[in-house]
């Protein structure tokens, strides 16, 4: 399945529902959802995408979700079953993070508090480190584990898996997101 640029332009502004089960340990944070997202209602759904291929490589899924034609039953189960949620920060579609005005960050970041009050994961990690530096006020923040939590839960700044980042990579991306899971209790600190 492809989009045109006109009905991926279609779906700006939209809202993509949260990912999130009655044992969520580890909230993921998008800064907001893609257009590819909105069209599809999955996360990181866009072709390319290294959100899910860095899951895998860290031990979070067993097996990789191709998330660009939507979830399947058994993908949505099977993030839900270990733990995993979804959310962003803002949730209004754009074709960029770029397009969102700081204001729209800040009250992002007021609605994420909240939303965490009510999921209680153990661990949250926000994928991007200058949205959370303004979102959140926290201009010298850096990537890794914070020193405060966010509504109660321990938290991570952790880097955004969009190709725009692109001096990070599925390896880097993977690790960074094992350290959170591994906070969550998701996945055993033992390698192997």
């Amino acid at each position: 399945m492809g989009f045109t640029r006109a009905e991926l332009l279609a779906h700006t502004g939209e809202e993509v529902d949260d990912l999130v089960g009655d044992d969520c340990r580890l909230l993921m944070v998008g800064i907001n959802p893609g257009l590819w997202t909105a069209a599809t209602g999955a996360h990181f759904a866009r072709p390319g995408n290294r959100f899910y291929p860095a899951l895998v490589q860290a031990g979070i899924v067993d097996r990789l979700i191709d998330a660009s034609h939507g979830y399947s039953d058994a993908d949505r189960g099977l993030l839900l079953d270990r733990g995993v949620g979804i959310t962003n920060i803002v949730a209004r579609a754009t074709a960029t993070a770029a397009e969102l005005t700081a204001a729209e960050l800040r009250e992002g970041g007021e609605q994420l508090r909240r939303r965490i009050a009510q999921v209680a994961p153990r661990v949250v990690a926000i994928l991007g480190i200058t949205a959370y530096r303004t979102a959140f006020d926290d201009r010298r923040a850096v990537s890794g584990r914070q020193d405060g939590a966010l509504g109660g839960a321990q938290l991570w700044v952790l880097p955004n898996p969009s190709g725009l980042n692109a001096h990070e990579t599925v390896q880097s991306l993977a690790a960074a997101y094992r350290e959170a899971a591994v906070a969550a209790g998701i996945v055993s600190a033992t390698v192997g």
